[in-house]
């Protein structure tokens, strides 16, 4: 009895061993599957252009005109309201069904259309990711509002392998949008805060940056933005250095320059308003003084820019106290040059519905 009991165990003990070996193999092949897969862009490199034929102006920016700018994380049209977001403490690694997606989508396009500006800056755009249901989102909005655009990559993995289900293939990244044509538009590279092998598959932030031709001769260099989330803080603060340092170089070479986006960081002066808690995801912080004088921030406080994807927010677009308490930031702003005069800049109350941000929209005139 004795002995075929510890056959018995024998037997389980070899299957136990070959299933966790078998495992093993796997998670090798993966790992290096998805280090040969790494998207490893350049330091610089060209943009990706895409153009409506017929919609373009080719002529220089008029200076002596205000310029309109629209700024939206539009959470690859799959963090609306309905929906939570697992890094943020939430449920959901994708929605449920595809039609989550779509309609994110329509309702992002409807409140783009219903905004108009000459300038698109719009984070978060995936082109053919599982967790958007492969859907091109870039052309969708492209071909909605009939205008050109140029587009970087900041998140491009073959396959993620977690949560549980995995994330999947993601191919997503920052897109610029404007009826004015650059002379130049180029992906640059932020610092990476991840080592291997987290970084195969993480995010590879970046600066999408156009230049704009003026009748005057110099040019508007705008800096599309999307810096780090989920790092310990360590990667905001070297992303948003290498940020100042190419802005001030391009002031100083007589350009006007607008950097906005999402920052991932509280504003000087947000947290009074929206203090933060030390249980929930919380952002960075940037603090006035790391500005040079006569530069400023762009960034309105009436209305939160972002709310936490812990949880549904569709229990607070009908119950005003569940709205009032909920965990809110004010992440997604501008950065000015000191030729640059801020003539408005709101965030405009989309109550979360297509996207766990809101719009915010800056009017500027450049100075002569």
């Amino acid at each position: 009895m004795k002995s075929a009991l510890f056959l018995i165990c024998l037997k389980v003990l070899k299957i136990i061993s070959a299933t966790a070996a078998a495992a093993a193999f796997l998670f090798c092949i993966l790992l290096a599957v998805i280090t040969i897969m790494e998207y490893r862009p350049q330091q610089q490199e060209p943009a990706l252009h895409g153009m409506q034929e017929g919609t373009h102006q080719s002529e220089a920016i008029d200076p002596t005109q205000p310029i309109d700018i629209l700024s939206w994380n539009i959470g690859y049209c799959a963090l609306g309201a309905p929906q939570s977001f697992f890094m943020d403490g939430g449920s959901m690694v994708r929605p449920q069904h595809k039609e989550a997606i779509e309609k994110n989508l329509r309702g992002i396009i409807q409140t783009l259309k219903q905004n108009p500006a000459h300038f698109y800056f719009v984070q978060e755009i995936d082109q053919h990711s599982h967790r958007s249901y492969y859907i091109n989102q870039l052309q969708a909005i492209s071909e909605a509002l009939d205008i050109p655009f140029t587009y970087a990559y900041n998140y491009k993995a073959f396959f993620v392998p977690y949560p549980i289900p995995p994330l999947g293939k993601v191919s997503g990244g920052l897109g610029t949008f404007s009826r004015f044509v650059p002379a130049e538009s180029v992906r640059i590279a932020l610092p990476v805060p991840f080592s291997w092998p987290v970084r195969t598959v993480n995010l590879k932030r970046c600066m999408l940056v156009s230049r704009f031709p003026l009748t005057s001769g110099k040019q508007l260099v705008t800096v599309n933005l999307h810096l780090e989330a989920y790092d310990d803080g360590a990667g905001k603060i070297a992303q948003t250095q290498a940020l100042l340092n190419f802005i001030r170089a391009e002031y100083d070479a007589g350009n006007y320059v607008v950097a906005g986006g999402d920052f991932n960081q509280t504003f000087p002066g947000m947290l009074e308003r929206y203090p933060l808690s030390s249980d929930l995801w919380s952002p960075g912080t940037l603090e006035a003084e790391i500005l040079p004088a006569g530069w400023q921030f762009a960034v309105d406080g009436a209305v939160p820019s972002c709310r936490l994807t812990n949880a549904s927010y569709e229990p607070a677009l009908t119950n005003a106290e569940i709205r009032k308490n909920w965990p809110y930031y004010v992440i997604d702003g501008f950065i000015l040059s000191p030729n640059i005069t801020v003539q408005s800049v709101k965030t405009l109350d989309e109550l979360f519905r297509y996207a766990d941000h809101n719009p915010v929209k800056l009017r500027i005139l450049l100075n002569p």
